[in-house]
């Protein structure tokens, strides 16, 4: 019954939980490295609203001299006493808003148009931000307390790294490996899918170099471009064809190796470049580590230096890989209950290429889940959000606190 009641009054809630949405959506919240000012703006505004809810805000700022307030703010509000303790944990951070062109409204002005909210951060991380909040709003209406002890956490930096947001909370010791921890930052269109794993992360840069000349006299210069493109198509050609493993658990089931970023050489047309740079972005499945790839990429680069006469190097920009939450862990069950209570749906859990803050708890030995209902347009233009998701989202997370 008391479920029931309280998906009720969410119902009743979908015009305020719009309402706040857009206005949280207004503050712009990029971290420094987006060239923005970070969330301390977004932080005071939600700080504001909680506290009208009842709730008692516990303030763990790290500190940040790039951003003119000083510190990444990450907020927490706590019912109940006791553990295991179920987290929901929503960013405040966003991506900037790309070609404004391309939006049907001002990106930091966000309009409903047929059913769906756009704007820059509806998504990714509005929508959990806001559900979360009016599920435990709900439920403390309805039946004065949730069924477990529960902590809303609104943390910064997770869109550049987590150091300041859920790294920094991890090292503060406030989790427990017992508590029950669900980031609502990732999903299908049919919620339908809880994130369990992630495949390893793996970014390198390589530096091809050879000697610079005038275009006129290739025979007194070294071409590092040439190089470099025969080595990002043999990079590419050798780790498809060795690392064919699938998993069908994953979206998508293979490893995936993408060439990315290329770096500018020289200015004009008629010299030949001396330095070639470019980059690879690569998701392994679990099944193969990480040095395993990076000895094929020093492979492929020892035959191209023999080949063109040139020199090249791989570094690693990123290195990171997790263990599994078990697909039997507690957060888990649960959450397929919830989901199965509030949308009606059956729940399966999968792996994933993206990398989620999840991958921080499960490093530090605590089963994460991360699940969410989305079309996944977050960091796209024109990002968006059915407001039937924000609304179906805040029952199944309400369901949660009352299992």
């Amino acid at each position: 019954m008391k479920a029931s009641e309280v998906f009720s009054v969410i119902d009743e809630s979908r015009e305020n939980m719009v309402r706040l949405l857009a206005d949280l959506c207004r503050i712009p919240a990029m971290g420094p490295a987006s060239g923005g000012e970070g969330e301390a703006k977004k932080a005071e505004r939600l700080q504001g609203i909680l506290k009208g809810f009842g709730l008692k805000v516990e303030r763990h700022d790290a500190p940040d001299d790039r951003v003119p307030s000083g510190i990444r703010p990450n907020l927490i509000a706590k019912v109940g006493k006791g553990s295991p303790r179920l987290w929901l944990l929503t960013h405040l951070d966003i991506v900037p808003p790309g070609d404004r062109e391309g939006w049907r409204c001002d990106p930091f002005d966000p309009q409903v148009f047929d059913g769906r909210l756009y704007g820059r951060g509806v998504e990714d991380n509005g929508q959990a931000l806001v559900a979360t909040m009016f599920a435990l709003k709900a439920v403390l209406e309805v039946a004065g307390e949730p069924s477990r002890p529960v902590a809303l956490s609104y943390v910064s930096d997770e869109e550049t790294g987590s150091e300041k947001g859920v790294g920094h909370l991890i090292g503060k010791g406030l989790f427990s490996k017992k508590d029950l921890v669900l980031a609502p930052d990732r999903g299908v269109s049919d919620g339908s899918e809880i994130e369990i794993k992630e495949k390893n992360l793996l970014w390198f840069r390589v530096t091809v170099r050879g000697k610079q000349g005038h275009a006129s006299r290739p025979e007194v210069a070294v071409n590092a471009h040439r190089a470099g493109a025969y080595l990002v198509t043999l990079i590419d050609a050798r780790l498809h064809k060795k690392f064919r493993a699938s998993d069908p658990m994953f979206r998508p089931p293979e490893s995936t190796f993408e060439p990315t970023k290329r770096e500018a050489n020289v200015p004009n047309v008629n010299t030949i470049p001396g330095e070639d740079i470019f980059c690879f972005d690569c998701r392994v499945l679990p099944t193969y580590k990480n040095k395993v790839i990076l000895q094929e990429v020093q492979t492929a680069i020892e035959e191209t230096e023999n080949q063109f006469s040139v020199k090249a190097k791989v570094e690693v920009i990123q290195d990171e890989s997790s263990p599994p939450t078990p697909e039997d862990a507690p957060i888990v069950g649960l959450l397929k209950k919830a989901i199965t209570t509030a949308r009606g749906t059956k729940a399966r859990a999968v792996g994933i290429g993206g990398g989620t803050v999840a991958a921080h708890f499960r490093k530090a030995g605590i089963p994460a889940a991360v699940w969410q209902t989305t079309d996944q347009t977050g960091h796209a233009v024109d990002e968006y959000i059915p407001i039937a998701n924000l609304v179906a989202d805040a029952k199944v997370y309400a369901a949660l606190m009352l299992a």
